[in-house]
Formats: C-alpha cells, structure tokens, sequence
C-alpha cells in the first residue's frame, strides 16, 4: 500500500530544480531518471566566453535540453516578472544545488519547502568554495549535505549528510566528481523522505563549535604560493586548487 502511495505522491509532487554547473547537473539527471516531476528548470543566463565571445550555455540548462525540460533563466530573481511568473507554475518543492543566493520570496514559495544541496559536512565549510577548502585545510573526510533553506545561508536544519574520504593525493578535481555523485545519490534520498513524510519531514539542527571553519570565495591572490608556508601547505594548497583556478608563484628568472 504505502509503494503504491509513494508512487502516485511522486507523480504529483512539482519541483523547481535551481541551478548551474556540472555539479547540478549530475544531481537533475538523477532526479528524472528516478521519475520525479520536474516541471521547471532555473539556470543562469547564457554568457559569452572565450576569445571568440561565443553564447554558453551553463551544465544544467544543456541538460535541461537534453531531457526535454522547461527552462527559466532570470537575470534578477527578485524582478516582480519572475517571481509572479515562478508562482503560477505552483511548485511544490524547490531543489538548489551550486546555484546563486535566492531570494526569500522565491525559496519561501513552495508549500514543502526548498532544499539545498551543498558539498561539505555543515556547519563547517560554508560557504562558496568548500571543496577548494576542505583539501587545503589538510582534512581527511568531508562529504555532502541536504538542508531546508531558510534566512540566512547555509544555516538551515539539515535533512541528510553523507560522509566522503579525501585520499592523500586527492584534489580539487577528483574531489568534486566524488562529491558530485554521492551528492546525487543523497538527493534522492532526502526527496524520498520529503515524498514520504511531506512537512512533517524528520530533520535536525546545525550544530555550531568554537572552531567552525568556512569556505570563502578564492581569488587570485590567493592562489598565490608562499614560499613561507610549510610543504604540506604548499602541498595541500596546489591539491586543492587544482585544477581550477590553480596556483601561481613569482618567478626569479628574467
């Protein structure tokens, strides 16, 4: 009884899946191929790039295409156009992985909440680059996480974690696949128990140390190699930035 019920709950659940790169991408594919109701797809506009200035298209929207899916790419999400538009599709869950901060209006919308899916163990590592971070604080796990939005980012009370070993030659890159698969795999999970348990959904709350650490957004001065640092820094610091957007040093030639 209760599979025939979460089969035609499933059907008749909509969901609005937010956002942008490879990392999103892998998860909205999971989450047709597990026969979720997708009804739209909201992704970043499409930018020129390159030499050339060639339009791109992000991850998520090539994906969109590919399975057929709506597609809304809003410039401002707080414009009224948007947010009257997102309100008549009546959505009635929001999924928000690698995607830029949404408004309250907007993530507050759904009746079942919006959730978001975010690459680290929160509380630690919040924050837009924890992958980057986690290698190059020389830490040996990490893992993803599933929590409702609410006001202030990434503090929401979590749905889901899943731990991930960081190997010691590990980085930046082949952490970031690793996360993105069992990222996608906890997605699911925690919108089966969304799908089971509606608002009612079992959660608990962040719990915060003296020793939290974040994931600031990495610039290029900060790739930089101090030549002062330790080899395991040095060492952590090119695993963890690579290989994107990688490290720099001075040269003494010339």
């Amino acid at each position: 009884v209760f599979a025939f019920f979460a089969k035609t709950y499933l059907c008749t659940m909509k969901i609005a899946f937010f956002g942008t790169p490879a990392f999103a991408s892998e998860s909205l594919k999971s989450l047709f191929n597990a026969g979720f109701e997708i009804t739209v797809v909201i992704t970043a506009p499409d930018k020129p790039s390159g030499r050339g200035q060639k339009v791109q298209f992000s991850d998520v929207k090539k994906t969109a295409i590919d399975l057929g899916l709506k597609i809304l790419q809003p410039e401002k999400l707080k414009s009224p156009d948007f947010v009257v538009q997102f309100n008549s599709l009546n959505i009635d869950l929001g999924v928000v992985i690698a995607f830029r901060m949404l408004p309250e209006v907007v993530w507050s919308m759904p009746p079942k909440g919006t959730f978001n899916l975010h690459a680290s163990l929160l509380p630690n590592y919040r924050g837009a680059a924890p992958i980057h971070w986690a290698i190059i604080n020389g830490e040996q796990e990490t893992g993803v996480t599933t929590f409702f939005l609410q006001h202030e980012i990434d503090t929401g009370d979590l749905i889901d974690q899943q731990e991930v070993q960081i190997d010691e030659s590990e980085t930046g890159g082949s952490l970031h696949d690793k996360l993105m698969d069992v990222g996608a795999n906890l997605m699911i999970q925690s919108l089966r128990k969304i799908e089971a348990f509606g608002n009612q959904t079992p959660t608990f709350p962040q719990i915060y140390t003296d020793d939290l650490k974040m994931a600031s957004k990495i610039n290029r001065d900060f790739c930089h190699i101090d030549v002062n640092q330790t080899a395991i820094e040095v060492h952590n610091k090119i695993r963890g930035l690579s290989p994107y957007p990688g490290t720099w040093i001075e040269s003494s030639f010339g």
